[in-house]
């Protein structure tokens, strides 16, 4: 019911998993960013769009929660974009447009099986996104801002 949803932050470091532990990088946003979420925003996989800086605007799969394999404490939004950037971009802007729910947050029983549920995640993401309903999203004013 809150979707779309627009965010943007600047990226930050996060728990160093993404790339190293499941290779499969993920953006972070700054808790304020977080906590700007509606109160009863549930928590799971959300895929949509992302854009660095002043960047082209890619596809992403967003994880909004706990991460209940890692058992953190404290609440995220980790963006993987579906892209391959040469390079790290910590402190870019990042702007996404939150689209869909994909499936809620779970725990898995080994690092195999949530980096399966992950790529399983993205293909979901690349199918659905290509919707005329979620191509429109692609176009908002807001994910096309240019001040960074």
């Amino acid at each position: 019911r809150h979707l779309p949803h627009f965010a943007v932050g600047r990226v930050v470091k996060g728990f160093g998993r993404g790339s190293k532990e499941l290779g499969i990088p993920t953006a972070n946003f700054p808790a304020d960013v977080v906590e700007h979420l509606p109160e009863d925003f549930q928590t799971g996989i959300y895929c949509g769009w992302a854009r660095v800086a002043n960047g082209p605007i890619y596809k992403m799969v967003m994880s909004v929660g706990w991460n209940p394999y890692y058992h953190n404490t404290q609440k995220s939004m980790e963006t993987h974009i579906i892209h391959e950037f040469p390079a790290d971009f910590y402190e870019a802007i990042l702007r996404v447009g939150i689209v869909a729910f994909l499936r809620p947050e779970a725990n898995f029983s080994s690092l195999d099986d949530l980096i399966k549920a992950i790529k399983k995640d993205i293909q979901d993401a690349e199918a659905l996104l290509d919707s005329e309903k979620y191509l429109q999203i692609k176009e908002d004013p807001f994910l096309k801002d240019h001040r960074c």
